[in-house]
């Protein structure tokens, strides 16, 4: 018998008997032992047969799903999924609901895979699985909410079969691939592929991954390696492989080859040696996807061992010292569910991401992120949402936060399941939540509906948003950028910050405060509700937003022809007063211009400019005034004439 894979190797099988003839029991016992050993490749070809000749049961259509399932062909594991359920209800099991559900979302099928959900609640599941669904049925919506800007692309060293797990070596990957291994092609009975061995790849400047090569040393077999780590010093690795060392394999009591973890320690530069077998391994059940805490006393990995929540749970146990280890430490249900848990990865940080397909995802494995206190116990559960995530397989995820860049495994662009796993580099933008409440400046009370607008470095509006019904507003901005955010509401002079974002992805607090309008007959801006026309600093040219505002004037002018109006131009306090003057008359004067090359009659227009002599605010001569509160002084009034 063959090793299995290692990605998908926790579940449990279940065995059901049919009645048909004797010719095809002998072929469906044939599959059910290949099932049971793992050898879904030669199983499925049996079922095939057995329906193409006119037989079918419930036990055929949930193995051959189980065949497509657990090599994560989705699209073929619904169709076979959608006909147990529907053909025979009442042999059902109930986790077949939740695999024909969770084979559907994978399809985007999220309507039809909810379906399933309720009633796999109502034939009995329960547990993480339900209760995770049940809190949050618009999960679809709170997944995108949460979701976090990456930037994805494949790295070049992806083959045409299985590459996946990578894993920071110093300043090289090393990741695990199914391809020609250092004792030849073998392949897998699960899947039909090579087995897996472990290489190191070099990364470029851009953070692609180049020049792959066999990870020197005693690592590779002729069996299964993958989902390696390595300690701060680079001098110990901990990997998985099958139940496989010395030259000796080793099976369960049903003589099926487990996953185990190994350690090994480097010998000169890049080889390594002296493989052990981890004494908290066992025939009887896997141990997989090694990953070591921030400050290298723990280590964590995925197994299905007694005390197990589902078909794979999170685990850690400590690192002492002379090759001990403590007692295997479930990390409990605020993590673990009763489907699969795996892949951790430990950030700088102290962030676990993981992957599992027990939580309302978007289909297959999804990639979650929960924050580790001092203690290492787990926070709040969130999905990183899309692109990191798909409806297909997603794990295998390591990333450096302070340099927002990292990779992870996904088969989203296949059609082959787990074999179309690739590896790809992400970058995370870097961004800015600016959020804050819209009030009156002289009541404090809220302004629900204000306009919040936000403003590029050259003045160009990005986004314009209404504050919510709690007069509270949300923008997203770049890291290290200068905005302006301007808030405007009918009735009120508008306001507008300057703001500078940091450098790390976090959250601001602008709060904005508008200043009740009183619109006097004459006050053209008022009475149409103009933005302000505000002029950079020693500048008189018109700025593509105050053209916004002219072009109202232009439509009232043109809608009204008696109307004929005045503008009033103003600079602020900064520079002398013979020179505002001069400014504020140029201002003025390439107001009126803008108009008159639109067509009005300059005859309907005059303009004047009166210095720094009407401020809005206290800015005066040696008044130590804010970048913002300047701003408010340079600008252009409308007056109407008749």
């Amino acid at each position: 018998m063959k090793p299995i894979s290692q990605k998908s190797i926790f579940f449990l099988v279940l065995f059901f008997t049919v009645s048909v003839s004797f010719s095809q029991r002998n072929e469906i016992k044939k599959a059910n032992k290949d099932f049971d050993k793992f050898a879904y490749i030669d199983a499925r070809e049996i079922y095939l047969k057995v329906i193409e000749d006119g037989y079918q049961s419930a036990e055929i259509f949930q193995k051959l799903g189980d065949t497509y399932y657990w090599n994560s062909d989705y699209d073929n594991a619904a169709k076979w999924y959608s006909r147990l359920v529907n053909e025979y209800p009442d042999q059902t099991e109930p986790e077949y609901y939740y695999r024909a559900a969770q084979s559907l979302k994978s399809l985007g099928k999220y309507k039809e895979s909810d379906e399933l959900m309720i009633q796999f609640a109502a034939r009995g599941g329960n547990g993480m699985l339900i209760k995770n669904f049940e809190n949050d049925p618009n999960y679809l919506k709170s997944i995108a909410k949460e979701s976090r800007e990456f930037v994805l692309e494949k790295v070049s060293i992806n083959s045409n079969t299985s590459d996946f797990g990578p894993s920071f070596y110093g300043d090289k990957v090393v990741y695990a691939a199914s391809k020609t291994n250092s004792e030849g092609t073998k392949v897998a009975e699960w899947n039909a592929q090579p087995f897996l061995d472990l290489y190191v790849a070099d990364v470029d400047e851009n953070g692609d991954l180049i020049n792959a090569q066999p990870l020197p040393g005693d690592i590779n077999t002729k069996y299964h390696e993958s989902t390696p780590v390595f300690s701060k010093d680079g001098k110990t690795m901990y990997f998985t492989r099958n139940n496989y060392l010395d030259g000796k394999k080793g099976k369960d009591r049903n003589k099926t080859v487990r996953l185990k973890l190994y350690k090994a320690t480097k010998s000169g530069d890049h080889f390594w040696t002296h493989v052990k077998e981890l004494p908290f391994n066992s025939d009887n059940y896997s141990t997989a996807h090694p990953a070591l805490s921030k400050d290298g006393k723990r280590l964590y990995f995925s197994s299905d061992m007694p005390g197990t929540v589902g078909m794979s749970d999170l685990w850690y146990v400590t690192i002492k010292e002379n090759d001990t280890y403590g007692k295997p430490v479930n990390l409990g249900n605020s993590i673990n569910t009763e489907a699969r848990e795996s892949f951790p990865f430990i950030s700088e940080k102290n962030n676990l991401y993981f992957s599992t397909d027990g939580r309302a995802g978007l289909g297959g494995f999804d990639i979650y992120m929960t924050p580790l206190d001092s203690l290492g116990n787990p926070g709040p559960v969130k999905n990183l949402g899309e692109p990191a995530n798909s409806n297909q397989d997603d794990f295998g995820f390591i990333i450096k936060e302070s340099e927002r860049i990292g990779y992870l495994t996904s088969n989203r662009e296949g059609t082959r399941g787990s074999i179309d796993d690739e590896i790809y580099l992400f970058k995370e933008k870097c961004q800015i939540t600016i959020t804050g409440l819209v009030t009156d400046l002289e009541t404090g009370e809220l302004l629900p509906g204000a306009t919040v607008t936000l403003l590029d470095s050259d003045n160009k509006e990005i986004k314009s948003v209404p504050a919510d019904k709690n007069a509270r507003y949300t923008l997203m901005a770049d890291c290290g950028s200068k905005y302006a955010v301007r808030g405007a509401k009918k009735g009120y002079e508008s306001n507008e910050k300057l703001v500078e974002t940091p450098n790390e992805t976090g959250s601001i607090d602008v709060p904005l405060q508008l200043k009740p309008l009183d619109c006097p007959p004459d006050d053209l801006g008022c009475r149409l509700n103009l933005q302000p026309i505000y002029f950079d600093f020693d500048r008189y040219n018109i700025r593509p937003d105050a053209e916004v505002e002219l072009a109202k004037i232009l439509a009232a002018l043109r809608e009204y022809p008696e109307l004929e109006i005045h503008i009033e131009s103003h600079t602020d306090s900064r520079g002398n007063d013979s020179y505002n003057e001069a400014l504020s008359e140029k201002r003025a004067q390439s107001t009126l211009n803008w108009l008159v090359k639109k067509g009005i009659d300059r005859d309907r227009l005059s303009a004047k400019g009166y210095g720094e002599y009407r401020l809005v605010n206290e800015c005066s001569n040696g008044v130590k005034c804010t970048e913002e509160q300047h701003q408010l002084n340079r600008r252009s009034m409308f007056i109407i004439q008749n």
